[in-house]
């Protein structure tokens, strides 16, 4: 079993972090969120602590350290200009990170990100859950196969992305994209994995 940290449990995603953490028999112990509405924590792990406060947080993970209960994992459910620093908090207490895309919104902070997981000998695992949707499956496979019958074969791909969002969207983080990194890095982070995966075949 292993012991779990969670930034962001008040967030649309955090249900799936408390779900798959408690679905593969481990535990979460300790969660933020600057926001309260986190009563679905009750319907996972009623015993896990929970702060509001970043500087709390952090006093408790490492008082837990201290007390030698070591956090294995920190799940980053927050918006993703805070990625950046919540990886690194991941990394410094000496647990792996597992982020939702995108890890960072300015591609030289990557190269930092690679110096701190070097420094500490932990992983950062990024989501990105659409490369095991199945139309992403099938269509690789196609291309696959494909390509395996004629190596020279040239693909015109037209992608059209459409999305329902409300008023809401526009006035959250992410209708922000000082924020969100703006739609490509929002979404289109989906579409460079994909492609990025096919490039592989």
């Amino acid at each position: 079993m292993k012991n779990f940290a969670l930034i962001g449990a008040a967030g649309y995603i955090a249900p799936r972090h408390m779900k798959a953490i408690k679905e593969t028999g481990n535990s979460l112990v300790a969660a933020l969120d600057k926001n309260d509405s986190v009563g679905i924590i009750d319907s996972y792990f009623p015993e896990a602590d929970f702060f509001t406060e970043y500087e709390r947080f952090d006093r408790h993970i490492d008082l837990l350290k201290r007390k030698g209960t070591q956090i294995d994992y920190v799940s980053i459910a927050t918006p993703n200009y805070l990625h950046d620093s919540h990886i690194r908090f991941a990394l410094r207490n000496n647990a792996h990170a597992i982020c939702e895309k995108p890890l960072v919104l300015n591609p030289h902070n990557i190269d930092a990100l690679q110096v701190v997981q070097d420094e500490t000998g932990k992983q950062v695992y990024n989501i990105l859950q659409l490369r095991l949707h199945q139309s992403i499956i099938d269509l690789k496979a196609f291309v696959a196969e494909e390509v395996a019958k004629n190596p020279n074969k040239v693909f015109d791909v037209d992608l059209t992305y459409l999305t329902s969002r409300g008023h809401w969207y526009f006035t959250s983080w992410k209708g922000d994209d000082n924020k969100s990194g703006g739609i490509a890095t929002n979404i289109g982070v989906h579409f460079y994995d994909m492609l990025g995966g096919f490039s592989v075949i």
